[in-house]
């Protein structure tokens, strides 16, 4: 009896260890809801986490180019998106965080991956900006 008792208390705390595990992985990022879709708003500390174990594609969409947030895999300006789709993961579901110098470039980049079917975006807020306000360099 103690046995089934002891089995399913472990069971039990593994299923909420997994389920906080879950909550925690999404819960990074603000879901901001627009025309056509969502993307995950990330702030400055969240970004920097991201970065440790990056599993996205980063991309600059700044123009004109003022500096990268190091480990920035693309340089594509924010109105030559659709151009240069190729540029970018054909999976529609791959994860790809954009940024530019304070998020009005951001957002319109964004719109437009949402138009051509791009579901895991997700946008630095406040851009370049909030990043150097945080004491933090930009490659250049």
């Amino acid at each position: 009896m103690f046995r089934n008792i002891h089995v399913a208390l472990l069971s039990l705390l593994v299923s909420m260890i997994a389920l906080t595990a879950c909550q925690a992985a999404k819960s990074t990022g603000t879901e901001v809801k627009v025309e056509g879709g969502s993307y995950r708003l990330v702030t400055v500390s969240e970004l920097q986490t991201m970065l440790e174990n990056k599993d996205f594609v980063l991309v600059n969409v700044h123009i004109p180019w003022q500096g990268d947030i190091s480990q920035t895999d693309l340089r594509l300006p924010y109105d030559e998106i659709e151009q240069n789709l190729n540029q970018l993961p054909p999976e529609k579901d791959a994860k790809i965080l954009v940024y530019c110098l304070t998020s009005g470039m951001a957002k319109k980049a964004v719109a437009t991956l949402l138009a051509q079917g791009y579901t895991n975006l997700w946008m630095l807020e406040g851009g370049t900006t909030s990043w150097e306000e945080a004491g933090l360099a930009l490659e250049k």
